[in-house]
C-alpha cells in the first residue's frame, strides 16, 4: 500500500519562505495542518520522522502543484490519499483539519486498511 500526503501549499523557496512566516506570525490562520503537525518551523518534526521512517507503508509527500502536476487533478487540500484506481481518499482535509495533535495523525495512519 501507498499513501500519498499533499500539502496544502505549494512548492518552491518563495512558498516556503511565506509559510514559514505565516506559521510564525499567525499560526492559527495557517491553512495547512499537515504541514503544521509534520514539521516545526524549519525541520521535519522528530517524532513524525521516526514514525515515518519505521512505518512498513510507503509514502510519498507532495506540495499541492507537485500533485495537480503529477495526477493532473485539484482537490481541496491537505489530504491523504490512498494508492488505487482511482486515488481514494483516506484522511479527509476536514478530518486532518479536526485533528488536535500529531499522534492523532499516527494513529489515524495506522488505522488505513
Amino acid at each position: 500500500m501507498k499513501l500519498i500526503f499533499v500539502y496544502n501549499a505549494d512548492s518552491g523557496f518563495v512558498s516556503s519562505m511565506l509559510d514559514i512566516g505565516h506559521k510564525i506570525v499567525n499560526p492559527e490562520t495557517y491553512s495547512c495542518n499537515l504541514c503544521q503537525m509534520t514539521f516545526d518551523t524549519f525541520t521535519e518534526n522528530k517524532k513524525w520522522k521516526e514514525f515515518r521512517e519505521g512505518s512498513h507503508v510507503e509514502m510519498e509527500f507532495l506540495h499541492r502543484d507537485e500533485f495537480e502536476k503529477k495526477y493532473n487533478m485539484k482537490l481541496d487540500y491537505p489530504v491523504v490519499l490512498k494508492e488505487a484506481a482511482p486515488l481514494e481518499t483516506a484522511i479527509s482535509p476536514k478530518e486532518l483539519d479536526a485533528f488536535t495533535s500529531l499522534d492523532e495523525l499516527i494513529n489515524a495512519v495506522k488505522n488505513i486498511q
